[in-house]
């Protein structure tokens, strides 16, 4: 009898985008946000903050517009002139699985929303009893003038 293995060599491949925006309304902000981050062409499919041990961090390559993109996506939209808006992503890479959290915040200091972002991918990793080896956070903010929007995201990648 012969076992036939498939080893996929691959790693999975993600990326890290941000974006800020004013609109005329919230939906059009938030369009807005999307289109700075490189992200408003496409169908975003929310999902939740799991990945493979041998996750690689790339840069954002040219999306096919249409298409449909799995994320991790942190947004906040306000209308409340002088309102600061922050939203942060952060990334926890293991030896055995990775994790992502999403966070966002008004009127918060940046290196708050950051910490509660570190803190709660840590405890995320901490309860699967997994190591961190790699971790990453990115956080982007805006003052918001009329209508703004701001957004932090986790892309996952095709080859």
């Amino acid at each position: 009898m012969i076992n036939l293995y498939y080893i996929n060599s691959d790693k999975m491949k993600i990326a890290i985008v941000s974006g800020k925006d004013e609109g005329p309304t919230k939906l059009n902000a938030f369009d807005n946000a999307l289109l700075k981050a490189e992200i408003g062409d496409v169908n975003l499919i929310k999902v939740s903050s799991m990945l493979e041990k041998n996750t690689e961090v790339v840069d954002l390559p040219k999306l096919k517009a249409g298409s449909m993109v799995n994320c991790v996506l942190s947004e906040i939209t306000s209308s409340k002139k002088g309102d600061k808006i922050s939203s942060s992503i952060a990334i926890a890479i293991g030896e055995n699985l990775g994790c992502v959290v999403e966070n966002s915040g008004v009127n918060k200091d940046s290196d708050d929303i950051i910490n509660e972002s570190i803190a709660m991918v840590k405890y995320m990793m901490e309860v699967r009893s997994e190591k961190i080896l790699e971790l990453i956070v990115k956080e982007e903010s805006h003052v918001v003038e009329n209508i703004a929007s701001v957004i932090t995201a986790v892309v996952y990648l095709e080859d």
